[in-house]
């Protein structure tokens, strides 16, 4: 029996987009017992950064080109590294327990670097 996976239709197919939203809604949901005083600092910095994977990934799915879309992939990566210093600042402030989502982060990292190395290697 041969397993053939269709072409992803919409980002929302896309398993690193689905991963990466997942990290969005625990970023948030660990980010609301943040303190008060951090609404506009670390709180909005760490959702914003989290949301910027997945939102590239999105963008990119729709462009046309290798370059493009490779860049807008290489966008996410960045956003990527941009969240996990903002874990690592969070635990280092007492903010709670990051292992749960650094693991998740390390997939979502994973996955995009596979992706985006399929995409720029690709023929389409």
């Amino acid at each position: 029996m041969t397993l053939t996976r269709s072409p992803a239709k919409t980002f929302e197919d896309l398993i690193v987009w689905q991963k990466a939203h997942s990290f969005v809604l625990e970023v948030y949901r660990f980010s609301e017992s943040f303190p008060k005083h951090e609404l506009y600092g670390l709180t909005s910095q760490i959702r914003r950064s989290a949301v910027s994977i997945a939102a590239n990934i999105a963008e990119g799915f729709k462009k046309t080109g290798k370059a493009d879309k490779g860049r807008f992939l290489n966008i996410s990566q960045g956003s990527v590294e941009e969240s996990r210093y903002y874990l690592v600042l969070a635990r280092d402030l007492g903010y709670g327990d990051i292992q749960h989502l650094s693991s998740s982060l390390e997939e979502v990292s994973k996955l995009l670097t596979s992706y985006r190395r399929a995409i720029l290697s690709s023929d389409f």
